[in-house]
């Protein structure tokens, strides 16, 4: 939503301040400045990564206008997940969770956190770890080795976006002076004709110059910025999962576990540590006394 906010500032203050000084929107206009410059950002793109990732970036303005889907109530439900989850293998055993982490989407526990079972990365990161510590057989530096390297790989992909888009950001000024240059080419054919024939091509060819730089300084580089921030947020929460399971892996009570978890979060997300607490045992239909001999 801010992201459409902020967009709408952008192209407001802009067309304010041109037309209080006398000029028409309808001079701006110029759709073939917009198919040169357009077009020729996502032939870059597909150059440099592929046909997929440049419709991807057709699209991410979409999912921008959602906002960060990483607020303070997603981290709450993961730890609680989390939480539930080692109370039942700290009770019935690592053996206990295998019917969970085989089959997520089936599991009564992940069904309570939509939020948590529709994020497919930390669901694969969390149960496939799980397997493994079911199987036995791989130490507890093994798993963390194993979780950083998964981790390294998902951020790298998580970023994937906000490259591309840094990436068109730059390019924009330049694809801009493409389209003017190809304006004055244009005028330069037309110079024995009237003089506002002349005028306005060479203002169609400068609007190309107006748009590459507004595109590229008030659309893409935000939008990468924008991405980028919710990548950031995804690496904690994935780092969460990864410091939970490593310390149960390692025998620690689940309130420690979650614990663990909790201080990856940025300040401004995270909860503390009586709310996490009191959230995590609100929801448990266990007593409170199997839940204090667990933990």
């Amino acid at each position: 939503m801010f992201v459409l906010v902020g967009i709408g500032i952008v192209i407001a203050s802009i067309m304010a301040g041109y037309t209080m000084h006398g000029g028409k929107v309808a001079a701006l206009m110029q759709y073939t400045e917009f198919i040169i410059i357009g077009g020729a950002a996502f032939g870059s793109v597909v150059i440099a990564y592929s046909l997929k990732d440049a419709i991807s970036m057709l699209t991410i303005g979409m999912k921008l206008l959602k906002g960060n889907p990483f607020k303070k109530e997603t981290f709450l439900d993961l730890l609680q997940a989390m939480y539930e989850f080692f109370m039942v293998g700290r009770k019935g055993g690592l053996i206990a969770l295998e019917k969970h982490v085989e089959n997520p989407e089936d599991s009564d526990i992940f069904k309570k956190y939509p939020s948590f079972l529709q994020n497919h990365h930390a669901i694969g990161l969390f149960a496939d770890t799980l397997k493994l510590d079911v199987m036995g057989g791989i130490s507890v530096y093994d798993l963390s080795d194993m979780m950083d390297i998964d981790l390294e790989a998902q951020h790298e992909e998580a970023m994937k976006m906000s490259g591309i888009l840094t990436m068109v950001a730059d390019s924009m000024p330049g694809f801009g002076i493409v389209a003017a240059v190809l304006g004055v080419v244009i005028t330069m054919q037309a110079i024995g004709g009237p003089p506002e024939v002349i005028g306005e091509k060479v203002a169609a060819a400068l609007v190309g110059t107006f748009l590459g730089i507004l595109l590229a300084y008030g659309m893409f580089a935000p939008m990468a910025k924008a991405c980028e921030a919710i990548a950031k947020c995804e690496a904690q929460y994935l780092a969460c999962i990864k410091n939970a399971v490593v310390s149960f892996s390692r025998g620690d009570a689940p309130l420690i576990c979650v614990e663990f978890a909790r201080r990856n979060i940025e300040p401004d997300l995270r909860p503390s540590f009586s709310e996490m607490e009191d959230t995590c045992r609100g929801r448990k239909s266990d007593s409170s006394e199997e839940e204090k001999k667990a933990a």
